[in-house]
């Protein structure tokens, strides 16, 4: 007789089998038969967020470390607060299953009117919404399950997407029979077009004088780190970052130059990528922010772009297939390789000359670039932070997340209780605004509850200083100012015994950064900055090119 389960420990078993060791969610009527069958569960235990948002950015977090996540919403309400963080998850490419636990099939079928509903009776109508913000949706029945639950988790992993599962509450705790052992599908590229591909790369790289690979974000969302690391190393080539490609490539090494950020960042490093002959580019995403509002110049008939599924060359040739495959045929070829670069130092190598006087961004980031250390976890918020982090050289194998694409503020607090709760051997520090800390700030109380201690460091500048340098128009417009709080006591509500400071100079930022680590406990370091327009200087040439200045 074939082995039985419920359809919710299946689809426990096939998330498990994926690494995951932790739900997020809230708890619903409609998701109670889900919930129940996880407090049982041995393999995956259930982590109760204060709201369905701050799930999906947890959710959102935790994939960023783990390679995919979950979360649990009930039917409606639920689904729909956490789809702002879902749609986050499909533009910037994190594979999260959204779970939701809707109506008892009868009801659905039915049509009857009940509550967390649209009164009229369609219960596929978030469904329909939710197919256009995840790369597949299913409703899963007893007949079903067995084959569309490992599908959906597939296509997330694959396409590096969230998917949709909604499990009706009856069909949750049906039991079902276990499929017999399935073969899993592997994916060879045609060995033809991997040695045309690799041949025609060699002869194009042959013939360039000065050449430079430009990572992105897609390398490390799709993992092609050390595959673009061999292809580093085999053509010498020197390596610079895009502002979204951060993780993407080890900083420390000797191939780096740096971040290329249009005309608002390093001029060297612009100077260096845009006077190359063959610019080759590995993940590379052509958004506003990610090309410097489009000041980035990086013609296609100089390009090879590598993208995780094909690779185009000289916008001539394109062809799909295996990166991986193409890069180790490339590496058996003899390929000329280019002089090593000088070493290009970062806005932040060097400290300010204002460093003993008021807190600013050019005294901080220095400061915090030479903190940083090797496996550390670097949260960066929507705001200031997202324009000045990038350009901090970071130590190796620490791990950058923030939302160049999606750009949500509030995101960065319950996206680094997720990474930390993902990863709590490592040291997670998260670099968040006031006005952003004010959306999400009651996930402070789920991280205290799971016991987490992360690094906070908190900018309490008087509002949403980013929004004042994209309206150039109206700069000091009121409704960008925020209420007051007492942010140091709201933390010691959630962590009384946490390590809080409130710092106004950068002898006193500086003095608090060494203390980090000499208490086992959640660190908090305000920093107050009393002008309103202090930026870092990515951010400053931004407004100035908005404001018609030369780029």
């Amino acid at each position: 007789m074939a082995a039985q389960q419920t359809v919710s420990s299946f689809l426990y078993d096939c998330l498990e089998k994926e690494g995951v060791t932790e739900i997020f969610g809230v708890p619903g009527d409609y998701n109670f038969a889900l919930l129940d069958e996880l407090e049982s569960y041995s393999g995956i235990r259930f982590v109760d967020n204060r709201n369905e948002l701050n799930a999906g950015y947890a959710a959102d977090g935790y994939a960023h470390v783990k390679g995919l996540s979950a979360l649990i919403t009930t039917f409606g309400v639920g689904e729909l607060s956490a789809s702002n963080a879902v749609a986050g998850a499909y533009s910037e490419h994190i594979p999260l299953i959204q779970i939701v636990g809707s109506p008892a099939s009868s009801m659905q079928e039915n049509g009857v009117k009940a509550h967390h509903t649209l009164m009229d009776g369609d219960y596929s109508v978030f469904l329909r919404m939710h197919q256009e913000i995840t790369c597949y949706a299913v409703k899963i029945t007893a007949e079903n399950a067995t084959a569309e639950i490992p599908k959906a988790i597939a296509s997330a992993v694959r396409e590096r997407k969230p998917v949709y599962i909604d499990v009706p509450q009856d069909v949750a705790a049906t039991s079902i029979e276990m499929p017999g052992v399935q073969q899993e599908l592997s994916y060879t590229s045609d060995e033809l077009v991997v040695q045309e591909t690799a041949q025609l790369m060699k002869e194009t790289i042959n013939q360039a004088e000065n050449a430079v690979l430009l990572v992105d974000i897609f390398t490390s969302r799709y993992h092609m780190e050390n595959t673009i690391l061999q292809l580093a190393e085999h053509l010498n080539i020197p390596t610079a970052q895009m502002m979204q490609g951060k993780s993407g490539f080890n900083e420390q090494h000797p191939l780096y130059i740096g971040i290329y950020g249009g005309a608002f960042g390093s001029q060297q490093v612009r100077d260096y990528v845009e006077n190359a002959d063959l610019i080759i580019t590995a993940g590379l995403l052509e958004s506003d922010f990610n090309m410097a509002k489009f000041t980035a110049d990086l013609p296609v008939e100089k390009r090879i772009d590598i993208q995780p599924q094909n690779i185009s060359i000289q916008n001539k040739a394109r062809y799909n297939t295996a990166v991986d495959e193409v890069i180790d045929a490339l590496t058996l070829m003899e390929c000329r390789t280019f002089e090593g670069p000088e070493y290009f130092p970062s806005f932040y190598d060097f400290p300010s000359e204002n460093y003993s006087e008021r807190l600013l961004a050019e005294t901080y980031y220095p400061i915090i670039q030479k903190m940083l250390r090797p496996e550390d976890i670097v949260v960066a918020e929507t705001g200031t932070f997202s324009y000045g982090l990038p350009h901090v050289r970071l130590p190796e194998n620490t791990l950058f997340i923030s939302q160049g694409s999606w750009q949500s503020i509030g995101y960065a607090l319950p996206a680094a209780f997720g990474a930390q709760l993902a990863a709590p051997e490592r040291r997670v520090l998260l670099f968040i605004g006031d006005g952003s800390f004010q959306l999400t700030a009651q996930e402070l109380s789920a991280m205290a509850e799971q016991n987490l201690k992360p690094v906070i460091f908190f900018l309490n500048n008087d509002g949403y200083t980013v929004e004042r340098y994209l309206n150039t128009e109206n700069t000091h417009a009121r409704y960008n100012d925020i209420p007051r709080w007492d942010y140091i006591q709201l933390v010691k509500s959630f962590y009384p015994d946490a390590e809080t400071i409130s710092v106004s100079t950068s002898a006193d930022f500086e003095e608090a950064v060494a203390r980090i680590d000499r208490k086992e406990t959640l660190h908090f370091i305000e920093m107050k900055v009393d002008d309103q327009m202090d930026a870092p200087i990515h951010l400053k040439r931004l407004r100035e090119f908005a404001e018609g200045g030369s780029s």
